[in-house]
């Protein structure tokens, strides 16, 4: 599906502009809520006489204190008959501010036909002067998000998002780079959601591996496909027996992106598990409603890849999403079954359940094996653990390397997909110690209780050859049952964005 949205910085006055809704940044500054003016082509006095009240009357009567994504609207003429006028908070006009004011802006504009606002205007700490590039950006980015849709409905339920915000400003080519940075940065997201949204009906590893192709042929990426016969003869096991259940055979895609004198090396590993019943060790039916989206981590990496060269990004990136469906039949994996992974390594498997790390195992030493890289990080909706831990809103991460988990953190909170630093616990290594195979996929200590999500890390890090290495379970923040903020119903496509900062900082 396309970004509903669509952002065009334009040359001002404000008051020129054709849209129905006209938005003003209201900013929290030393003296209390104030409004930003500048850029409307109306001075204060003149823009007082025109609304029901002035502005100084108006905060005060509806006790306006600027929160971010807070909004007021009413209607006035600015000389060209009635319009919408909206205040719309933005509180002390930082990044994370300014990204929930893009959403809020985009919500209160469904239904309309185009909307506009001064916000190019606000700069660092409320100035009215251009906004910071980072600001911009992150405005951008909200407004695309909240505007993001899926639908296979027949025809259009309630008001669809507005097709376009324009950006006033006193030179539109000075906003262009944050614009499109912004918009870069959602729709790597906004693809990532549209795959991970797909039912699984039409989604299977054939279909994801196709759709990675023609990403790879429009982002000019180096693409490498593996079917289920050379899965066999390149030695995936593990791959191959988490799909052996299915009809639908797996596949592994390696995408390359390898700029000019590239600075480092990084391998991005992506679950690609296109549904997930469970497999014998059969999932309850409400917990399988959500399968579609097991595929998360796969996603967020083609939506990463999708998006590098347009970011400028410096390092050679390559991505390596792992698809399988987990299905049930007579030729599925059993509890108990061996599996031998990439490089000989074999593999207990106690829970078919457990499927996402061994699908990852085989890909995670490929890449070590194979390709030589300085840093691997994975991601994936690996455990309800991760979830009951830290709930919806926050992704749990695991690093061998503290300058690394450092680095995503601060990426993480720069898009405002905030993670949490988990331990790897070294005492709770002997539990994936098997009694026929060199791991277990599921803990075998019950001394240690049920640490689901920190077994699962430490099962991947077994693959990760000692490099620096990074793992983001994101099976809580992966997806969403509300519209709130840039969020909408279904995949979320969480962490895109995060390593898109990453990787371009």
């Amino acid at each position: 599906m396309p970004v509903a949205t669509e952002i065009h910085p334009i040359p001002g006055p404000l008051v020129d502009s054709d849209a129905d809704l006209l938005a003003l940044p209201l900013y929290s500054g030393d003296g209390g809520p104030r409004v930003v003016t500048a850029g409307v082509g109306l001075g204060p006095a003149d823009l007082d006489t025109r609304l029901p009240a002035s502005l100084a009357e108006l905060l005060a009567y509806y006790k306006l204190d600027a929160k971010p994504g807070e909004t007021l609207e009413f209607p006035v003429d600015l000389g060209r008959g009635l319009v919408r006028l909206a205040l719309l908070g933005v509180g002390a006009g930082a990044p994370g501010d300014l990204r929930k004011a893009g959403a809020a802006l985009t919500r209160l504009a469904k239904g309309r036909t185009r909307a506009a606002t001064n916000i190019a205007f606000l700069g660092p700490g409320g100035t009215e002067t251009a906004t910071a590039g980072a600001g911009l950006t992150s405005f951008v980015e909200g407004a695309l998000l909240a505007g993001y849709r899926f639908t296979l409905r027949s025809s259009a339920k309630g008001p669809e998002a507005v097709p376009a915000i324009d950006l006033v400003a006193e030179d539109p080519g000075r906003i262009a780079g944050p614009v499109r940075r912004g918009m870069t940065l959602a729709r790597a997201t906004e693809l990532a959601r549209d795959l991970i949204n797909t039912p699984s009906a039409e989604k299977d590893p054939k279909w994801l591996a196709d759709r990675a192709e023609k990403l790879g042929r429009e982002a000019g990426l180096g693409v490498t496909v593996w079917d289920e016969a050379e899965l066999e003869r390149d030695g995936f096991g593990a791959i191959l027996g988490v799909g052996r259940g299915s009809a639908r055979p797996p596949r592994l895609v390696r995408l390359d992106y390898v700029p000019e004198e590239p600075t480092r090396h990084v391998v991005l590993v992506g679950k690609g598990v296109t549904f997930d019943t469970g497999g014998l060790s059969l999932k309850p039916n409400d917990n399988m409603k959500l399968m579609k989206t097991d595929m998360s981590g796969s996603a967020v990496v083609m939506g990463v890849m999708s998006a590098l060269a347009d970011l400028g990004v410096r390092a050679r990136v390559t991505g390596l999403v792992a698809l399988a469906e987990n299905s049930v039949s007579d030729r599925a994996q059993r509890p108990g079954d061996v599996v031998t992974a990439y490089g000989g390594r074999t593999v207990e498997v106690l829970n078919t359940d457990a499927e996402g790390r061994l699908v990852m195992a085989d890909a995670m030493a490929y890449a070590v094996a194979g390709l030589e890289p300085d840093v691997l990080v994975d991601v994936a909706t690996l455990t309800g653990a991760a979830k009951l831990a830290l709930g919806t809103g926050i992704g749990a991460l695991f690093s061998t390397d503290d300058a690394l988990a450092s680095a995503l953190s601060e990426a993480a909170e720069a898009s405002d997909e905030p993670v949490w630093r988990m331990p790897l616990v070294e005492e709770y290594r002997d539990t994936l110690d098997s009694q026929v195979a060199d791991l277990a996929n599921i803990g075998t200590n019950k001394d240690y209780g049920t640490p689901g999500a920190t077994e699962a890390a430490m099962f991947l890090r077994e693959f990760a050859g000692g490099l620096p290495w990074a793992h983001l379970d994101i099976a809580g923040p992966g997806r969403s049952t509300s519209e709130d903020g840039v969020l909408t119903k279904g995949g979320t496509g969480f962490s895109t964005r995060l390593l898109l900062r990453w990787l371009s900082a």
